[in-house]
């Protein structure tokens, strides 16, 4: 396995979810279970070292490797939703993407102050959502945050809004 199999494994699907946007689905990687196997195994190796004590995935697809980080590092999981599907006091905030409007939210009692903070969503685009994800969590005293990405398209230059985390890595990028 490598990571030419991985991006091989990844299904493009033209106009979706509108006209011009080019999808990176990433449900045909994550069904294989030995790009599955890889992909986490591969950011896991990144990550081990770096101290993380909580993961925030990002709804919903940063639910899956999130989850399976969050596992293999020995921390716990944190879910950013979209809004009203938490049920305890939150933190929202509302950000503009690449083809619309979205908001997201986290429990006001998600993070401590010796947290060390891992944010992982499967793709960096813009960066509205990642950016907004960070500045959700600036409202949280911790020790930090890496932002890691299944795919980043760098193509969008989203990596250049999104300021204050200690690492960003992707791995794969178009």
């Amino acid at each position: 396995m490598d990571l030419e199999t991985v991006v091989a494994s990844i299904r493009n699907v033209p106009d979706f979810p509108k006209p011009g946007i080019m999808f990176k689905d990433i449900t045909t990687a994550m069904k294989d279970a030995e790009v599955l196997k890889y992909i986490t195994d591969t950011l896991y190796d990144y990550y081990k070292d770096k101290g993380i004590t909580k993961v925030v995935g990002v709804e919903s697809r940063g639910f899956v490797l999130g989850s399976i980080l969050a596992y293999k590092l020995g921390a716990g999981f944190v879910l950013l939703r979209k809004p009203g599907k938490l049920p305890a006091e939150t933190f929202k905030i509302d950000y503009e993407l690449e083809y619309g409007t979205d908001s997201l939210e986290i429990h006001k009692d998600s993070i401590e102050e010796n947290d060390v903070v891992l944010l992982h969503d499967d793709l960096l685009a813009t960066g509205g959502s990642a950016n907004a994800a960070l500045e959700l969590l600036n409202n949280f005293t911790h020790k930090g945050i890496y932002v890691s990405f299944l795919i980043e398209l760098t193509f969008l230059n989203g990596i250049t809004r999104l300021q204050g985390a200690k690492d960003i890595h992707s791995l794969i990028k178009f």
